[in-house]
Formats: C-alpha cells, sequence, structure tokens
C-alpha cells in the first residue's frame, strides 16, 4: 500500500512538473506573440521574446507531440498556446511559392555587403576588391534594374558616381554615403529608371542610416527606401561570451548595448513611417531592419504592405547567415499596387547577409 502511495505521489509530481513547464513554455511564446505590439522604447525587453519566437515555437511544438504519445490531456496547453502561430509562421517559412514571367516585371535586389567583410572566409575571395567584384558579378547575372546595398563601402579616392560608372555602367545612383578614413560609407540605391526624387534621414546618435529614390518606372513614380536601421553592435560568439562570462561587467556591457540598439530602433523606424505616411507617392520598404518578422518594427512597417517573402517566397526566409535559416532581418515590403512574381533569398557567401532577389509587377 505504502508503494502505491509512493508511485502515486511520483506520478502527481511528474505531472505537476510537466504542466508547469507546459505553462511556462506557453507563457513565453504568447509574450513573443505580444512583443509585435509593444514599442520597445517603452518595454525594450519584450523584444527578447519576439527575437526568440522559432526557439519557443519549437519547445510548444515538441511538448505537444509528447503529450499526445502519452495521451495526457494537458496537451491542450500547447496546443491553445500554438493556434495563432498558424497564421504567423509564414513569416519564417513558405511551401508554395511562385515564379511568374511577366514582360513588365521588375526585378529588386536588396543586400546588406557587409562591408565586404567576408572575403577571409571564402577561399576564393582574397580581398575587399574580390568580394565587391563577386556582389556585383551577381547583381550582373540576375539582372537587376533597382539595387539597394547597405553597408557599401567604396575605394578611397573614387567618387560614388564615378565608381559606379566603371563597375556598374547603366545605372543611375542614389546614395547616402560618409566619408571615412578607408573610403566613403553607408547606403546606395542603383536603378536603371529615371530618378525624379530623393531624400536623407539621419538618426540621432548612429551610424546607421536611410533614404530613398523616387522612381519613374515606366510612368509610374514609385518611391523605393533603401532602410537600415539600428544594429546590435553586438556579434553572436560576443553575445554567447558575455552571457556565458562570470565577469559582471562584461554581462552589463552586452545588456547596455542591446538595450541601446533596442530602444533606438523605434524611433528611427517612426522617422521614416513619418515620411511613408505623407510621400505623394507609393513606397517600396527595403533594407536591413536588424529585426525579425516577430518584432514591433516588422509590424508597424509591414502594416498594409506585402511582404515579398510571403507572397512569392518558398522555403526559409532566414537572411542572417550566422543563424540561417532561422534569423531574418531583411525584407522587400510592397505597396497593394504591386505584385510579388518572384522572391528568393540566394545564399552567396560574400556577407554575413544573403541577397534578396524579388521580381515584382506594378499594376
Amino acid at each position: 500500500m505504502a508503494e502505491k502511495k509512493k508511485k502515486g505521489f511520483g506520478r502527481f509530481l511528474f505531472g505537476l512538473t510537466a504542466r508547469t513547464l507546459m505553462l511556462m513554455n506557453a507563457g513565453v511564446l504568447i509574450l513573443s506573440y505580444l512583443s509585435m505590439y509593444v514599442n520597445p522604447a517603452k518595454a525594450w525587453f519584450m523584444t527578447i521574446f519576439g527575437l526568440l519566437f522559432i526557439v519557443f515555437f519549437i519547445v510548444n511544438l515538441l511538448l505537444l507531440v509528447w503529450a499526445l504519445r502519452r495521451h495526457s490531456g494537458s496537451f491542450v496547453i500547447p496546443l491553445l498556446a500554438l493556434l495563432p502561430s498558424v497564421f504567423l509562421i509564414g513569416r519564417y517559412v513558405q511551401f508554395s511559392g511562385h515564379d511568374q514571367v511577366s514582360d513588365d516585371a521588375v526585378t529588386l535586389v536588396d543586400f546588406n555587403v557587409g562591408k565586404f567583410s567576408m572575403y577571409p572566409s571564402h577561399s576564393r575571395l582574397e580581398s575587399i576588391e574580390a568580394c565587391r567584384d563577386s556582389v556585383f558579378s551577381f547583381i550582373r547575372s540576375v539582372d537587376a534594374d533597382i539595387v539597394c546595398l547597405q553597408e557599401f563601402r567604396g575605394p578611397k579616392g573614387v567618387g560614388v558616381e564615378e565608381y559606379f560608372a566603371k563597375v556598374m555602367p547603366g545605372y543611375n545612383v542614389e546614395h547616402y554615403t560618409r566619408i571615412t578614413g578607408r573610403g566613403y560609407f553607408g547606403n546606395v540605391i542603383l536603378s536603371r529608371f529615371p530618378v525624379v526624387g530623393e531624400g536623407k534621414f539621419d538618426f540621432e546618435e548612429s551610424s546607421n542610416q536611410a533614404h530613398y529614390a523616387d522612381l519613374d518606372i515606366r510612368g509610374e513614380v514609385i518611391r523605393v527606401y533603401n532602410c537600415h536601421f539600428e544594429s546590435y553592435s553586438l556579434s553572436i560568439p560576443r553575445l554567447v561570451k558575455a552571457f556565458t562570462s562570470r565577469e559582471d561587467g562584461k554581462v552589463l556591457e552586452a545588456e547596455e548595448k542591446m538595450r541601446n540598439s533596442i530602444t533606438r530602433r523605434p524611433q528611427q523606424v517612426d522617422i521614416v513611417l513619418d515620411d511613408i505616411r505623407n510621400s505623394p507617392v507609393e513606397s517600396i520598404v527595403t533594407g536591413d531592419f536588424n529585426d525579425t518578422p516577430m518584432s514591433y518594427t516588422y509590424q508597424q512597417l509591414q502594416r498594409g504592405n506585402k511582404d515579398s517573402f510571403i507572397e512569392a517566397g518558398k522555403g526559409m526566409g532566414g537572411t542572417y547567415s550566422g543563424l540561417w535559416p532561422f534569423i531574418r532581418i531583411d525584407y522587400v515590403l510592397l505597396p497593394k499596387k504591386c505584385d510579388a512574381l518572384y522572391h528568393k533569398v540566394e545564399r552567396k557567401r560574400y556577407s554575413d547577409h544573403y541577397p534578396i532577389v524579388t521580381r515584382l509587377k506594378i499594376n
């Protein structure tokens, strides 16, 4: 009798522990949903839940399968937590996709080229110049009509227009670059279409930036925004090292850097959004948002627009090579009047980001 009571108590304790874990994991998944609607400037830590959405999703999915295999009624906990994911997981992975052909299609490439600094990790690329050449060779190979580059580093002593006239002839150039000791650095828009207007945005206390070009695309003026929002200024390995270190100073430094970047980003987004709302023409928004699809940044910019990956992509949408396929931080957002005919993340190791190739049609 005593042994039965002991076993019964053991099962009760195990069941209670399992349900507690399920409730905790369901809770953090729900917080990741809420992170899309909470301005990080008011609660910066909510962004962390959005960043870890995929992790929470997978854990809850595993708990659901485990509970079902055990015929446990507790399967309801992860099931209910996962229901909203049915409508959100498509921001990370698509199964249908399409590649439509149209005579009046426009091919757009968005690419954070990472200062062309990935050459040491690629045996064929022995210098920044070789990395640059490979990037522009790739862009020419996809026959891009519009190109949006972030973190572009140009050679010292050569003007931006002069440089692109040589390496990418036939394109109009709009740029927002700053002169540095090693040349110039910033964002560039290349367009085969006439440029009829342009604008630039300065972000306070930040080296990041955004700009736009108004393009006359076969008689239709479209504003193309090229955005590079606040970076974390902290690599994944450095972040892991900081939080596994026993030194309090490193942890506090990493936390401060994360907090600063997370709270600055919504302010930068608001600047661009204000211009979008006041724009006299429809807008395409591209760039490195440094935020996942489960973020306030994405939610604000995607509202009322089409995500080219959701419309035409297939497979995993990850664009950050360091944690592919889970981290998607580069986007092409289209106005309602545009249709995405094609979207592909090209896994080219010329940067810590992968380039996006989108083909669109203006209705």
